[in-house]
């Protein structure tokens, strides 16, 4: 624990301007950034007697060691500052919320030939007009599947697609009318463009324009006595209409705002977000978070404000927000939005009637949310600190253990042997800093080598991150000694670097031997501050180094309910490396073997030929044939293939189906972490 005082900027040394600040623990990490119209007096306030701050920022100043600002000139510079810098450190002690789950949008991808409309989540991309977000996927597909009547836009997948354009047949949406098949030429980019453009127009809010105009059609086809082609009309406006009910009519001027509400109680804080557009609510998103920082309810809003808006512009930005309570800066604030919409913005508190009634409803909906989180024991602030606070009780830790790293060995029969290691911070994962390896010392199934090499490698790589600033010195041989002062956390641009920080506890998927395994990897390492223990998943009793008894946690403890969490992360996450690299090594081509064919000329093949089965059946003319190949190459194509006996049908074990070598493609590795 630092005290304030040992980094404290000197009198005279902080500007009386708009900025932003940040706290740096002893790591260099970024821990807090906020911002103020005068940093002098807003950063005075840290340094006041520990007695008299708030519990949350007491805590924050005495784990911090030092404080740096960034002088800007307007308080609207200052707040664009503070979001983009909460974006790129996330700083632990400041207010972030956590979507309760990934919220699903309608999408148009208006940046292809052929726009799509298709469900889509997590982060937005250029080019791509969004509509939502939605409580449910299939709310968005009976929406698409009325709409598609009016406005026939492509549905399918890109691997669709193609197979249409090359068969010259369309799927069964096209035959039934529900696309216009511009796979098969049935409309040209242009036209289907124009109808994609309607389509996004319509669920924007003007839907009155295409309502009359089909109802005009309707009468004229009448009068013309083309019955069908009226009760098709008929049947196309009651599908819109179908569709617009889906979103209730809440505002009778077609207004287009969004509605923010907070629930909170001393440490937690729920916000939910109605989106209003043409008068309806088309979208619902709501988001918690633990208040770590003495904030009140006008905070709470600004920083809801930036997260919601903060990566939006032009219309996604409304051109009204109604608010509970109005940010501290509300000048700058309003600035900040009308910036990004591109014309003014109202920021406002609804008074009366109809906007009154609607916030009420949100505010219901926020403190729903707020109950139903609190009994979500993974994610109650209380909860983990108890659970940090019996793990370090029960293995007599020096403090909580608030980083514990779990490392976990995966293979098949000895195969394919990989390792994975999860990062835990605060009790909550933090997969940024997820790894994975690759087993490389040793040939054969030895999970207790495999564990002492993993550990080896991880804590290296920490020894050196420090030694290039002199923090520590490492001898020849291997006894790590302290030195120097500066840390070696973070780099010149202020990113954190890849393994710089310590864990207090590190956590291994095993018994004994496993445990001390990593002890010893550390102690060769001269690592002595790092806490080992393991967990054997037979009695989930906790093993600890150089003890003949397991600690036994008590089954309803929160700490084991911790550990327990952090060790099954860690084992799924080896399991789907695994999985992949089993996967990739199945599916392995015999083109791979041809020496300079690269995979743009392997794709080019299995396009001309459709198959490498069929490619086997090709003469070294025919491979001739293709563009880009001589006939050398062709020579060393069909001797390789030739030598490769066909093999029995590969089968992913994680699904069990039959992987085709039709497609000739490579499975790419699963997500999460990076190999090392």
């Amino acid at each position: 624990m630092a005290d304030p005082s040992s980094y404290r900027p000197k009198p005279g040394q902080i500007p009386d301007s708009p900025g932003v600040y940040k706290f740096r623990d002893a790591h260099r990490r970024v821990i807090y950034v906020g911002k103020a119209k005068s940093l002098r007096q807003r950063l005075a306030n840290y340094f006041q007697d520990l007695a008299g701050l708030h519990p949350r920022t007491r805590t924050m100043v005495t784990t911090a060691a030092s404080v740096e600002w960034t002088v800007v000139s307007t308080e609207v510079e200052a707040l664009q500052l503070e979001y983009s810098w909460i974006k790129e450190f996330d700083p632990r002690f400041n207010v972030k919320y956590r979507d309760d789950k990934s919220y699903p949008y309608l999408a148009v991808t208006m940046n292809e030939e052929f726009p799509r409309v298709q469900v889509m989540r997590g982060a937005k991309k250029k080019g791509v007009r969004y509509f939502g977000p939605y409580a449910h996927a299939w709310a968005i597909r009976e929406t698409v599947d009325l709409m598609l009547r009016v406005f026939p836009v492509r549905t399918c997948s890109a691997g669709v697609f193609k197979n249409a354009e090359r068969t010259g047949r369309p799927c069964l949406l096209g035959y039934i009318g529900k696309c216009s098949a511009p796979c098969v030429g049935r409309t040209d980019a242009g036209e289907h463009r124009e109808l994609a453009e309607d389509f996004c127009d319509f669920m924007a809010g003007r839907t009155g324009t295409y309502i009359r105009r089909l109802e005009k059609d309707m009468m004229v086809a009448a009068e013309d006595m083309e019955y069908e082609r009226a009760a098709r009309l008929r049947d196309d406006i009651e599908a819109l209409k179908r569709a617009m009910e889906k979103n209730a009519v809440v505002l009778a001027d077609a207004t287009d705002a969004d509605l923010i509400a907070v629930a909170e109680d001393e440490l937690e804080a729920a916000v939910q977000i109605f989106h209003v557009r043409g008068g309806r609510v088309r979208g619902q998103r709501g988001w918690v978070t633990d208040k770590v920082e003495a904030v009140d309810t006008s905070g709470l809003v600004e920083h809801a404000l930036q997260q919601l808006y903060g990566e939006e512009s032009g219309d996604a930005v409304p051109k009204e927000v109604l608010v509970p309570a109005l940010p501290e800066d509300l000048a700058a604030v309003t600035q900040w939005l009308s910036d990004r919409r591109g014309s003014a913005v109202s920021l406002r508190i609804p008074q009366r009637g109809d906007k009154k009634d609607l916030m009420a409803t949100v505010g219901r909906n926020a403190q729903q949310a707020l109950v139903l989180h609190k009994t979500k024991r993974a994610s109650d602030l209380t909860t983990r600190s108890r659970a940090l606070e019996e793990i370090a009780e029960a293995l007599d830790l020096d403090s909580a253990p608030l980083r514990i790293e779990c490392f976990d060995i995966s293979h098949l029969q000895g195969e394919d042997v990989v390792a994975s290691m999860v990062v835990f911070e605060d009790g909550l994962p933090r997969k940024s800093e997820y790894r994975r390896f690759q087993i490389k010392g040793f040939e054969g199934q030895d999970d207790v080598r495999s564990m002492h090499e993993v550990i080896s490698r991880r804590f290296r790589r920490y020894l050196a991150e420090r030694e290039k600033t002199g923090e520590w010195a490492v001898p020849e041989d291997g006894e790590a000694v302290t030195g120097g002062e500066v840390p070696a956390a973070t780099g010149d641009d202020g990113r954190p670097k890849r393994f710089a920080y310590p864990p207090q506890l590190v956590l291994v998927d095993g018994g004994q031997p496993q445990v001390a395994a990593a002890r010893r990897a550390l102690d060769e390492l001269g690592i002595d501050d790092v806490a080992v223990a393991g967990i054997a998943k037979r009695m989930e009793e906790v093993w600890l180094p150089g003890e003949d008894d397991p600690v036994v946690l008590p089954r309803s403890s929160e700490g084991l309910y911790l550990i327990q969490r952090v060790r099954d992360t860690a084992h799924d996450f080896a399991i789907r490396y695994q999985r992949s690299k089993r996967t990739k090594r199945l599916r392995t081509s015999p083109l791979d073997s041809v020496p300079g064919l690269g995979e743009a000329r392997k794709q080019a093949l299995i396009k001309h030929f459709g198959s490498v089965k069929r490619l086997r059946q090709a003469t070294v003319e025919q491979i001739c044939e293709v563009p880009g190949f001589g006939r050398k190459t062709a020579e060393s194509v069909a001797v390789a293939l030739a030598q490769a006996a066909p093999a029995a049908p590969a089968v992913n074990m994680a699904t069990g189906e039959i992987i085709e070598e039709e497609d000739g493609a490579a499975v790419t590795e699963g997500n999460g972490g990076t190999t090392e």
